[in-house]
């Protein structure tokens, strides 16, 4: 296990003088590792990577608010470290942090059900580009951006259980202007392709459902002409490395298996995945995924890698 001290970064310099700031989160944050049921043996390492980037953004905000990426493949944990995150800068910084998932961003089921008859049966499925609303996306930051003291903001919230946007009124209300602004996502900062990259299909799904490549290729194209505008509004990009896609498949099925012990199992509107569908769903991410393990790290401001018991091993800032 990497000790906590070999994870802080050199440019903040000495650890022990943020003792302070540290006081005022341990309590909070301690409880939510308990009720998000973090293993004690990774609850250290987390803190630690939490409380280092949360005050590097603290050193970066020069703008307000300030817009960070976070991306990373499925189960990395980019959602459990962009709450931390957001903890710590709010109770230990004074900042007003809004956090947006790009998973929020999903389009209605209709919506997606239209582009599975018109352009793909594929797109169906939730989670590539082409799946998401960009421009409410692009609408919610800029009312982040706009707000007055006494504005709300509503943040839009998909329910992964049936599959759906929630309605209007479930949506979290984020009240005033935000000092920083967190956008997570596993293809937050994705760039598109090479066309002829496209070519060769790289698992199963691709070669059996879509065999032409017209799937793949329209994919690539939302990402090329309409993700572009959302990412752009990024100020910092954090990446998480994972190790390899089989981590990501052990990864993502644990998130599953949470969410089914959250939802009631005798809804007859949850969609819990089995190994066989979760396997499949996750087949849909890989070519972007192997794509951004090899892009991001040259490009986001700070890459975090992981190890295949999900600690973080190293930090490193692009200079």
């Amino acid at each position: 296990m990497v000790a906590p001290a070999a994870l802080w970064p050199a440019f903040l310099g000495d650890r022990a003088a943020y003792a302070p700031l540290r006081v005022k989160v341990l309590g909070p944050i301690a409880a939510c590792l308990q009720h998000w049921h973090i293993p004690a043996d990774r609850a250290e390492n987390l803190c630690e990577v939490a409380f280092a980037l949360a005050l590097w953004i603290r050193e970066q905000k020069q703008v307000s608010p300030l817009a960070v990426g976070i991306s990373g493949a499925q189960g990395s944990g980019k959602s459990t470290l962009a709450r931390l995150i957001a903890l710590i800068l709010s109770r230990a910084c004074g900042f007003r942090v809004a956090r947006l998932s790009i998973d929020d961003l999903y389009k209605t089921r209709a919506e997606r059900r239209e582009l599975a008859r018109t352009v793909h049966p594929l797109l169906l499925t939730r989670g590539v580009p082409g799946t998401h609303d960009t421009e409410l996306g692009l609408d919610v930051i800029d009312a982040l951006r706009r707000a007055t003291e006494r504005q709300a903001t509503l943040l839009p919230r998909f329910d992964k259980a049936t599959d759906e946007r929630r309605s209007r009124t479930e949506w979290r209300e984020f009240m005033g202007p935000a000092d920083v602004v967190i956008l997570e996502g596993w293809c937050v900062g994705a760039c598109a392709q090479a066309d002829p990259a496209l070519q060769r299909p790289i698992n199963a799904l691709e070669a059996e459902e879509d065999p032409d490549g017209s799937w793949r290729r329209y994919v690539n194209r939302q990402l090329k002409e309409r993700y572009p505008a959302l990412f752009g509004t990024l100020d910092r990009m954090i990446f998480l490395q994972v190790p390899d896609m089989e981590c990501v498949y052990r990864w993502r099925g644990l998130q599953e298996q949470k969410l089914a012990a959250a939802i009631t199992q005798t809804d007859p509107h949850h969609r819990c995945m089995n190994g066989a569908d979760l396997r499949r769903f996750v087949m849909h991410f890989e070519r972007l995924t192997r794509a951004m393990l090899l892009a991001m790290p040259k490009r986001a401001d700070v890459t975090l890698a992981l190890d295949t018991q999900h600690r973080f091993t190293h930090i490193q800032l692009l200079l």
